[in-house]
């Protein structure tokens, strides 16, 4: 099976002081062992760099660059990206009228989207009430706490 890598299963996987760690390591490990596919999106890599060089006083991890290059560097080697590709743009934009997406939602629909045309039905995330609203497009969100 095939799961999207979604950015705070990223940000939980990398960051051992963040309380999620303890559950996104073994879960990832598990799943993986399971011969289960985890890839994520380059809006992922793009968020977790957001979140992990953002200040920690603006609800960041405040590292510089520097410190973020490497981490970076171990996530794309663990979760692929799925390929970008212009033909996510029409599901997206169907997703948001069909669903009335709102703000800042309009990047998850953007995650669905680009699952939708890769076939991907299961999502990793912490953020699964974000999800079900998907649910009849066959999307599966999944907290790594149940693997």
């Amino acid at each position: 099976m095939i799961y999207l890598v979604d950015t705070n299963i990223l940000l939980g996987f990398s960051y051992p002081a963040d309380p999620r760690y303890q559950i996104v390591r073994p879960a990832t490990r598990e799943l993986l062992a399971n011969g289960d596919q985890l890839k994520t999106t380059s809006q992922n890599f793009a968020e977790f760099w957001n979140v992990s060089t953002r200040p920690a006083d603006r609800n960041g991890f405040g590292q510089a660059p520097l410190e973020t290059v490497p981490l970076l560097q171990e996530l794309e080697q663990l979760f692929p990206l799925l390929p970008d590709s212009a033909n996510v743009y029409p599901v997206w934009r169907q997703l948001v009228v069909d669903y009335e997406v709102l703000g800042a939602k309009v990047h998850d629909a953007r995650l669905v989207a680009a699952m939708i045309f890769h076939g991907v039905k299961h999502i990793l995330t912490f953020d699964t009430a974000d999800f079900t609203r998907y649910a009849s497009e066959g999307i599966v969100p999944v907290n790594p706490a149940a693997v």
